[in-house]
């Protein structure tokens, strides 16, 4: 029996494959102290390493980068060196009662207790609403007594006893934009600012509405001298809404811009915004940022995933960290997301650059943010509304070319080492975000192992389908004890048809497994989420292990003869505004708030309401062969809204309009689509944004 001090041969063998490693990133010890002090330095370099002796200890955050200084800036004056973090009320009380001095303050307190302040959340922000609807007779605006008894010095004060910031509202215009018509401070620039100032305000945000028509250059800048002249420093947000390319000229006048229009608490609206503000990338830095407004984390309308992705991409953008929901309120999940230290980290980065895009074919989008300390932040965003495989290479999110990469997950908090691939199965609206650098030490972390299935697998009701999952070293060093299982809802049958072990998965290798599926009788027709699981061994002997989604989607053949769409189940539908509507037009918020379909005049009893960018699938099963419609844009939103009208059958455009306006009477369009499992009907948006985009897809038939 050999000596439990003795090494035995595969023990040399993981030691001289480690020190070979390390050589080759450059971390080569001198001989004697290379078996135990290399794996402590490491361990202090990176503190979710432990050295095989060593205890675990938890994982902190690394500290804060000094701020850096704007260029021409004066360090006592710079402000919004890294974009605002803080609270806003709007979108969880609109002008409602609930809006007040109590929730005001409750929000600070939370902000202290919760370690809120402490992830670097500053301000506490009022939106519209805190002032009655007429100045006094001196001009100055009058805080409404009901809301705020004390008036607005005292919660101010009160927000800065808890060490933290305090933030007003106003508009550029005569009134505010809510229909109370409250004073704007349009023409009332210098003593309204001079009132936030005695207020004791650090934050304002200023509105468009009832602008008169007055240039915006004029009317922004304009408030901005004004806030200069108090002498007090005041972050000032431009709501100018992009209408005027503020990002073009505002950069000397204020520190934030708005790109968009307002935000809502929905799926279709969170994306159309993302895709309007990443383009904008060039124009963001240290003291001007792009806002593509608040955060909706927490409101309840969106799933925990897709918060966790609006999360994560405003965080990638260099966006303003605003929350937007109640946190009195707010579920612990919301918490948890917006607490996220390692992914703020991102956010606050002091180099101050916004994420670019790299790829979106396919709805996969890869955006990659560089940072102050030469890594890159990867966000993996998938788009579409199943799960899909992301990828990309760290050398296409712009590092320089190295024998390996460390990589960091900021949702899972895990740390290991690719080649250069980069990689992951994302669910459903989902992202993975990554730090990734070429820091030398990147031996020291266990290899990257990528888990995927076969994507939309599909499965007629009664039948058994099949699906095939692939596990893939993606680093430098072997993996051991390899095994994989899938799991379905409760009901399901999942069998292998193939191996699923593998002794040992060498750099590259894949373990790919045949699944034989067979949902029981009665389920309902849709996707259905499976559970892919993998557990290996590192070299060393550490257990790991990960999870992927999968999807099965359950079908039902069409019938013979000629149906219409909106009669039939659909496999998935992504919409700009609200969901997809059948026999009704898009209503931009809940199912069912669609009027008649009408195009030009004409009403259609039958057919999809759909708002731009949109996609609706349906299962064919190659039994169909035409797709035929009456397409267009409906006349509920008068003379705007421009979109045009496309059918895939698989992956082949089988038929396209134009640019159509809602000047134009409804169009035909036809598609064969013989053979195709999967007919697309996808709108886009014309080339000109989203806005009044509300699509229609009448007498929408499918001929099988």
């Amino acid at each position: 029996m050999r000596h439990p001090t003795t090494p035995g041969p595969h023990r040399r063998v993981i030691g001289a494959l480690t020190v070979a490693l390390l050589g080759a990133a450059g971390l080569t010890t001198p001989a004697a102290a290379a078996p135990t002090e290399a794996p402590r330095a490491a361990a202090a370099a990176f503190p979710d390493i432990q050295p095989a002796d060593a205890r675990p200890t938890a994982v902190r955050p690394a500290a804060a980068p000094p701020p850096v200084r704007a260029p021409g800036a004066d360090p006592a004056e710079a402000l919004a060196l890294t974009p605002p973090m803080g609270f806003n009320n709007w979108n969880s009380t609109h002008c409602r009662a609930d809006f007040n001095e109590a929730m005001v303050k409750g929000i600070a307190d939370i902000f202290v207790e919760r370690g809120l302040k402490a992830a670097g959340y500053t301000y506490v922000n009022l939106d519209d609403c805190w002032a009655l609807p007429a100045r006094n007779a001196e001009g100055k605006l009058v805080p409404d007594p009901v809301r705020f008894p004390n008036g607005i010095k005292a919660v101010a004060d009160y927000v800065h006893s808890k060490g933290l910031k305090f933030g007003i509202y106003t508009s550029a215009g005569t009134k505010t934009c809510n229909r109370a018509g409250f004073p704007g401070a349009l023409g009332h620039e210098y003593s309204d600012a001079q009132q936030f100032a005695d207020w004791g305000v650090d934050y304002l945000k200023y509105d468009n509405c009832n602008n008169q028509g007055v240039d915006a250059k004029l009317r922004y800048t304009t408030m901005r001298d004004a806030l200069k002249a108090t002498g007090r420093p005041i972050v000032y947000s431009l709501c100018e809404w992009g209408q005027n390319k503020p990002w073009e000229w505002a950069k000397d006048v204020g520190q934030l811009w708005r790109t968009t229009g307002d935000i809502s608490d929905n799926w279709g609206s969170m994306l159309s915004i993302l895709k309007r503000n990443l383009p904008l990338a060039p124009y963001a830095g240290p003291g001007h940022w792009n806002d593509p407004d608040m955060l909706e984390v927490g409101n309840g309308g969106m799933t925990d995933i897709e918060y966790r992705s609006h999360f994560s991409l405003w965080s990638i953008m260099a966006a303003p960290l605003l929350i937007g929901s109640d946190l009195r309120k707010a579920p612990e999940s919301a918490f948890e997301i917006l607490g996220n230290r390692e992914v703020i980290a991102v956010n606050q980065d002091r180099l101050g650059k916004q994420g670019t895009v790299v790829s979106s074919e396919g709805g996969r989008w890869v955006v990659a943010k560089e940072l102050a300390d030469g890594s890159r932040a990867v966000a993996l965003f998938n788009e579409s509304a199943r799960p899909q495989r992301i990828a990309t290479t760290a050398q296409a999110v712009g590092l320089p070319r190295a024998a390996g990469y460390a990589v960091r997950d900021l949702w899972r908090h895990s740390g290991t080492h690719t080649a250069d691939t980069l990689a992951a199965t994302v669910p459903a609206h989902g992202t993975v975000l990554l730090r990734v650098s070429n820091s030398r030490s990147w031996p020291l972390l266990p290899p990257s192992v990528e888990a995927v299935a076969d994507e939309q697998v599909m499965v007629e009701a009664t039948q058994t389908g099949e699906t095939t999952t692939t596990v893939t070293d993606l680093g430098r060093i072997p993996v051991r004890k390899v095994s994989v299982a899938l799991t379905g809802p409760a009901g399901w049958t999942v069998r292998a048809a193939s191996r699923t072990t593998e002794r040992v998965l060498s750099p590259g290798e894949r373990l790919a497994t045949r699944w034989q599926v067979s949902p029981p009788a009665g389920t309902a027709p849709g996707a259905h989420e499976l559970t892919l699981t993998v557990n290996y061994r590192t070299l060393t002997g550490k257990r790991l292990s990960l999870t992927a989604p999968a999807s099965v989607s359950v079908v039902v053949a069409p019938p013979a003869g000629r149906s219409y769409l909106s009669d039939l189940g659909w496999l998935s539908t992504a919409n700009g505004w609200g969901p997809v509507e059948k026999d009704r037009s898009n209503g931009e918020s809940k199912a069912g708030d669609g009027r008649p379909i009408t195009i030009g005049g004409q009403v259609f009893a039958k057919g999809l309401g759909v708002h731009a960018s949109s996609t609706v699938e349906y299962y064919a099963g190659g039994r169909c062969t035409t797709v035929e419609a009456q397409v267009g844009v409906d006349d509920e939103k008068g003379t705007r809204g421009t979109v045009t009208f496309e059918i895939w059958a698989d992956g082949v455009k089988a038929a396209a309009t134009g640019v159509l306006t809602n000047a134009m009477n409804a169009q035909p369009v036809t598609a064969d689509v013989r053979g195709a499992k999967v007919v697309r009907l996808v709108v886009t948006d014309g080339g000109d944004g989203i806005d009044s985009d509300h699509a229609d897809w009448a007498d929408l038939t499918i001929g099988c």
